[in-house]
């Protein structure tokens, strides 16, 4: 087994690199109710309205709503504030209940055979994500190698896989995915797993399109980016979305690491400069240690292969949409921007005919708003990458569960996409 930090030829065991979080007091969402609040396009005057409540935002950053989870102690106050909201789920609680217990993963063999496919039934602590990562690489042991981008503010490595053809690695342009950056978006961690899953096991059993692909392409998974907010989620707060860094004299914790690349950072009305807000953009641009590894990792893969990064894909939920650059700039457009479009609208028909899903396509300033210090904007410009999108995944909307997807959903949710990245990978 080789790990590798960046691209580089430095070593660092496993084992020794995993650190076994305290588990503390669970933080209860019992009770709490979700609602769609329509702002009327003035979001500033209903977050005024609503500063004083026990609740959690559920959509930082739009402009139209706010799905929020307030509080059952508040819930009086918030529907005598008289504002355009709908109820959507009753009891934030239950749906939590909903998702299953985490489930151990329970290896059928020693061998290196492929895991089984019933890892997609449920949701699995941290360190067995990391061993299922392992446990995949010892099935294409050839053809692969564990990458480790760097370290997260509490020390955990940032742990991704190296996988190539029969071209041997480094002579491909590079497909680079991540996910769970936000650390409440679990069904990410599973869908880039899965993809991942699919990508290898048809190369191993010789299914022509995906042996096609494999060759044609170096692959960079990371399916958690941010493990110190993962394991917060799992042990302490399923609502959480930023990483666990603390500012000094602030009350708060965590920044968010998808508003803290080092570009279109400090843009008006792209992000927080409050440390307590769920879009805090840092201090200065990439001051997250997460940051400072996932350039690092992101510029090396540029640099390592032949024709760059040909596409990029930041994985998050909620919501059906493929998101384009620009998230900082809203007057401008990517250069390629036409055929982009053409093939996130091709991505989401592909999507579409598997169970219905519709998912919309369009730069982040059209179909969301501005999202400044994002991951595809410093891709696409930084990096050079020639796709670089942001994908939300399920449900539609919180009226669908929001972050929190019952764990009879993570198949259909895989699937479709799949066919979608089967699709694209193919074309592009």
């Amino acid at each position: 087994m080789k790990l590798l930090v960046g691209l580089g030829a430095v070593a660092v065991p496993l084992v020794s690199a995993r650190i076994v979080a305290p588990r503390g007091p669970s933080v209860s969402y019992d009770g709490y109710r979700v609602y769609r609040v329509d702002t009327h396009a003035d979001v500033a005057t209903v977050e005024s309205q609503i500063r004083n409540l026990r609740l959690v935002n559920f959509s930082p950053g739009t402009i139209d709503h706010l799905d929020l989870a307030v509080s059952p102690e508040d819930i009086s106050a918030f529907d005598a504030l008289g504002l355009d909201a709908a109820v959507v789920h009753e009891d934030l609680g239950k749906d939590i209940l909903s998702e299953g217990p985490l489930r151990p993963y329970l290896r059928t063999t020693e061998s290196a055979d492929l895991p089984g496919l019933e890892w997609f039934d449920n949701y699995h602590p941290y360190e067995d994500h990391l061993q299922f990562l392992e446990d995949l690489h010892l099935a294409f042991p050839d053809n692969s190698e564990l990458v480790t981008a760097g370290a997260s503010y509490e020390g955990r490595p940032i742990q991704g896989i190296h996988f190539w053809g029969e071209n041997g690695k480094g002579g491909r342009p590079a497909v680079y995915w991540h996910g769970t950056v936000h650390a409440r978006e679990w069904i990410t961690t599973m869908t880039v797993e899965y993809l991942l899953y699919q990508l290898i096991s048809g190369y191993l059993d010789g299914t022509e399109d995906v042996k096609a692909i494999v060759d044609a392409y170096d692959f960079y998974i990371l399916p958690v980016v941010n493990p110190d907010g993962f394991i917060h989620t799992q042990t302490t707060d399923r609502m959480w979305r930023k990483n666990r860094q603390p500012r000094d004299a602030e009350r708060c914790t965590g920044t968010d690491v998808n508003r803290n690349w080092p570009h279109f950072w400090n843009v008006t009305g792209g992000a927080s400069d409050s440390p307590c807000a769920e879009t805090f953009r840092g201090l200065s641009p990439g001051d997250t240690p997460e940051m400072q590894s996932l350039v690092a990792f992101t510029d090396a893969v540029a640099a390592a292969n032949e024709g760059g990064i040909k596409l990029y894909i930041d994985w998050h939920s909620y919501g059906h949409l493929i998101l384009l650059s620009y998230g900082g700039d809203c007057d401008a457009r990517v250069e390629n921007y036409e055929r982009q479009m053409e093939l996130a609208r091709g991505t989401a028909a592909v999507v579409e005919t598997v169970d219905g899903s519709k998912y919309t396509a369009g730069p982040v300033c059209d179909v969301l708003y501005a999202a400044s210090g994002g991951s595809m904007d410093y891709v696409y410009d930084v990096a050079g990458a020639e796709l670089s999108w942001g994908y939300e995944l399920s449900p539609a909307d919180a009226a669908g569960g929001g972050f929190v997807l019952p764990a009879d959903q993570i198949l259909p949710t895989v699937v479709e996409n799949w066919e979608g990245m089967r699709w694209l990978l193919s074309t592009m």
